[in-house]
């Protein structure tokens, strides 16, 4: 047998291919760094002071997911970049639930075979998604996992740690009966319910013009998962929140009552937002009720934050620029009923 880079490269994989993502991914990675990070790219771990916080209490809050199947729509039209923003921007939204505001990220990517252009791509999008919400990425892994993954493929996965105050910290228990709920807009299907539309959409061209909404079926699918933490601060710096939620998979119905106490319940009424037009046409395309739409996709309803009646129109006035508006309210709930409601669906 020849040396041993030739035979892990016979193996599937390239470790001179390797190296250079690295260093052609190192610029993009050190310009999200902020203050508190230590050290530079290639350690074994990634190294964060928390004693620059100005804070007398802080919780860290973490979380870590993955971007699904919107992947397989990256991989059709070789768009890799949109991706790792998203897996950035679903994570931040998952902790500012709690209040928190992100500090770092570390992100996962595993190919079946290295292609450093792809992988530079792709940890571009995760750097650009981490400057935008203002924290640094510390680390991840770039793993060539040959015979894993087919060709062309990868997974996506990321980890967040944020910081809030103690006394700040959300967590739901403060909601009342008669609290105001204020949504904003999603951008589009975000990263869930992506098994289904693709069902959906099985064998359409993903580069043909779609008038309903106004793009091509691919533009639309790889729509970016809204960053809300410019929306929602200014609602948190004025002390207006009683919780929050984050509508990922599981949609309207299975999201927020992971926030409500026991015993309340939630009403929204749809004609208070827009339901997207990607969702019309995955409900009429795919003959799919709106009771079961409701519980796979966000329907055009990224975030809610829910305040007092009497801190609704200062919460309002603030979130009005980021296209914030009442969209539901809190009430009580009999045992046995529905936690949540939501009225004024399309027929």
């Amino acid at each position: 047998m020849s040396n041993t880079a030739d035979a892990y490269t016979q193996a599937g994989v390239n470790l001179d291919e390797a190296d250079d993502a690295k260093l052609r991914m190192r610029e993009a990675v050190h310009e999200t760094h902020i203050p508190g990070v230590l050290g530079g790219l290639g350690h074994f771990g990634g190294l964060f002071d928390i004693s620059v916080l100005d804070m007398s209490q802080p919780v860290l809050v973490s979380s870590i997911d993955g971007v699904g199947t919107k992947l397989k729509v990256a991989f059709a039209l070789n768009r890799h970049a949109s991706v790792g923003a998203d897996l950035v921007a679903h994570c931040v939204d998952d902790i500012l639930v709690c209040g928190a505001r992100p500090l770092f990220f570390l992100d996962y990517l595993a190919l079946g075979k290295m292609d450093a252009d792809q992988a530079v791509e792709v940890v571009r999008g995760v750097a650009e998604g981490c400057r935008a919400a203002g924290c640094a990425l510390i680390g991840g892994e770039t793993a060539a996992m040959p015979g894993f993954y087919a060709a062309g493929e990868y997974d996506l996965a990321g980890c967040i740690v944020g910081v809030v105050e103690r006394s700040r910290i959300v967590t739901g228990e403060a909601i009342r009966a008669g609290d105001v709920a204020i949504g904003f807009p999603s951008l589009g299907l975000h990263t869930n319910g992506y098994s289904l539309a693709r069902q959906v959409f099985d064998g359409d061209d993903l580069g043909q013009f779609v008038p309903d909404v106004g793009r091509t079926l691919g533009d639309e699918l790889l729509q970016p998962h809204r960053n809300y933490l410019p929306a929602v601060t200014p609602l948190l710096d004025a002390d207006v929140v009683t919780g929050m939620a984050h509508i990922t998979g599981g949609g309207l119905v299975d999201n927020l009552p992971r926030v409500l106490p026991d015993g309340l319940a939630i009403t929204l009424d749809a004609t208070t937002w827009d339901i997207l037009p990607i969702f019309h046409l995955i409900h009429q395309r795919g003959e799919i009720a709106w009771g079961e739409m409701q519980r796979i996709f966000n329907l055009g309803l990224g975030y809610i934050v829910l305040c007092r009646a009497a801190d609704a129109d200062r919460a309002l006035a603030l979130a009005s620029a980021q296209g914030g508006r009442r969209v539901g309210v809190i009430h009580e709930q009999q045992p046995g009923e529905s936690r949540v409601y939501v009225e004024g669906l399309p027929a």
